[in-house]
C-alpha cells in the first residue's frame, strides 16, 4: 500500500539529464581538453600580468 512514488515511463524518450550526461560521455576527450587549454592560457597570462606588473613596482 505504501509503495515508493514512480513515474510512469514516457513515450517522448530519454529525460534531459540522460541525454545530457550521454552527450558529455561522448564529447569528454574534447571537454576535458578545451578545459586544460583554458586553464595553461589563464595561467599563463595571470603569470605574464605578475611579471609586468613586479617590473613596475621596480621602476
Amino acid at each position: 500500500m505504501n509503495e515508493p512514488h514512480r513515474t510512469a515511463p514516457t513515450a517522448h524518450g530519454p529525460g534531459r539529464f540522460d541525454r545530457s550526461s550521454a552527450w558529455i560521455r561522448r564529447r569528454r576527450d574534447a571537454i576535458v581538453s578545451s578545459a586544460l587549454r583554458g586553464a595553461a592560457y589563464g595561467s599563463g597570462a595571470g603569470a605574464v600580468g605578475l611579471v609586468f606588473w613586479w617590473l613596475r613596482q621596480k621602476i
